[in-house]
């Protein structure tokens, strides 16, 4: 099945683009292991100026593993976008879960973790340039740093949705608590007009992520839920899931060959923020794959007792 490509901002970087992925492309797949599709070229991860500065980091110790973590509720919504060809509307009902309330910082990543693999160096900044494998790695190192049990098999890539450690959202989560009870395009409203108060895309960004937290967040206490970086969902991608999507808790397709990301991010469109716009790409099994500098994500877990 042939899979849906995100946005690229405008008709000259789209050309520019392709014709510089495609002179990469040819020179690597050959050498590339099963799990890895391609190569990202240099300019994938480049953008004009040099990285900003350091930022300083919030008054969290960068040795605690732990998060804020914002309870969303159980509830029922309308999930999908009636513009986007892949997200026909239909009802969905999501149990309840916490989330992180920012964006897993670089801090936070490399005192997990033990390495920062972001190109633009900040403490206070999303991490990015993370392979969806990359992210359940620290979703599990997280959670047994915090004596939880650890939600993924590393072996076989699956996820264990009744562990009582991080994981992943699914994209039926993400979407819920990106809405926050909004039936509108954004979760503000139906104009971008305002997109400006809430997110950092290609219009603001200055050409490079924000650090964490600096916008003003949604109904329901979530920073950067949109623009910034894309955040990685647990879900396989699928163009027509939602057709066959059970209307509880869905998980996403049982295969696939890529994963689900939501939210936009600071080089895309104001259209990618858009609370039901999907977008996709290869999970990174194998160590030569690597993430762009548009890749980032937050965790969910359990909701606690409350």
């Amino acid at each position: 099945m042939v899979m849906r490509s995100g946005p690229i901002t405008t008709d000259t970087e789209k050309r520019g683009f392709h014709r510089l992925a495609a002179l990469a492309v040819l020179g690597v797949l050959a050498s590339l292991p099963a799990g890895c599709e391609r190569k990202a070229p240099d300019n994938a991860r480049a953008t004009a100026g040099a990285p900003p500065p350091a930022s300083a980091a919030p008054q969290r110790s960068a040795t605690d593993s732990k998060a804020e973590m914002v309870p969303i509720p159980a509830g029922r919504f309308i999930m999908g976008d009636k513009d986007q060809a892949d997200a026909p509307p239909h009802e969905v009902r999501v149990g309840a879960f916490d989330m992180d309330k920012y964006l897993v910082r670089q801090d936070q990543y490399q005192a997990v973790m033990g390495g920062n693999p972001s190109r633009w160096k900040g403490g206070a900044n999303p991490v990015e340039q993370v392979r969806w494998s990359d992210a359940v790695r620290y979703c599990n190192k997280r959670s047994q740093l915090e004596g939880l049990e650890p939600c993924y098999d590393l072996r076989a890539w699956k996820c264990n949705f009744d562990a009582n450690g991080y994981r992943l959202p699914t994209e039926a989560e993400w979407e819920y608590a990106c809405r926050a009870g909004s039936t509108a395009a954004f979760f503000f409203g139906d104009s971008p007009s305002k997109l400006g108060d809430y997110a950092w895309y290609d219009k603001n960004s200055g050409g490079h992520p924000r650090p964490a937290g600096q916008k003003q967040p949604n109904r329901w206490g979530l920073f950067d839920i949109c623009g910034n970086v894309w955040e990685w969902c647990n879900d396989f991608y699928k163009v027509d899931y939602y057709q066959e999507a059970p209307p509880q808790d869905p998980k996403g397709p049982k295969e696939g060959d890529n994963k689900v990301l939501r939210g936009g991010a600071w080089r895309f469109s104001a259209e990618s923020c858009r609370s039901g716009y999907r977008y996709n790409e290869n999970p990174g099994y194998a160590d030569v794959c690597f993430g762009y500098d548009i890749y980032g994500f937050r965790c969910v877990k359990k909701a606690a007792n409350r």
